[in-house]
């Protein structure tokens, strides 16, 4: 079966908030000021209700692959989103899926009229980094927002 790409519905949550997690603790990077400890991760569908988000899910008969999507975090400059919850299986990676789910969301944020796209990063998710810059992102030397995820330390911007 092919690779379905569609917005997150209740039934998600649990599953991605488990994958969410694995991702971060394959990577090392399950810490204080991340996703990892983001109560909200448990319940991402309600936050995705949010006006001006989305959020897309990769999946294959049925099996949740990863997912990717952008959030009108607080205190962004005005016009700008957050490209965000970008994560997707290890057995997932290197096929062109990670790209699909980022390009649904940018393709989003265009939708709804953003010009700027910005995300926060670990130097650990490398193969990630090199995908954003690949897209055009450019590396920022401070964090824009509140996102409450204060133990990121890679910030990058993409101007749409």
């Amino acid at each position: 079966m092919a690779i379905i790409l569609r917005k997150i519905e209740e039934r998600d949550n649990m599953a991605l908030a488990g994958l969410i997690r694995k991702v971060f603790r394959e990577f090392k990077i399950d810490k204080p000021g991340t996703v990892y400890t983001d109560p909200t991760t448990d319940t991402l569908f309600e936050v995705f209700q949010q006006a001006q988000s989305a959020y897309w899910l990769a999946e294959e008969d049925g099996v949740l692959l990863g997912g990717c999507g952008i959030y009108p975090t607080e205190g962004l400059p005005e016009g700008c989103v957050e490209l965000v919850k970008f994560y997707l299986s290890a057995e997932s990676r290197g096929k062109g899926i990670g790209k699909m789910l980022m390009e649904k969301s940018i393709e989003s944020a265009q939708r709804y009229g953003y010009n700027e796209v910005y995300l926060e990063s670990f130097p650990e998710l490398s193969t990630a980094i090199g995908m954003y810059k690949k897209a055009g992102f450019k590396s920022l030397s401070a964090p824009l927002g509140n996102s409450g995820h204060f133990a990121c330390n890679v910030w990058m911007l993409l101007v749409l």
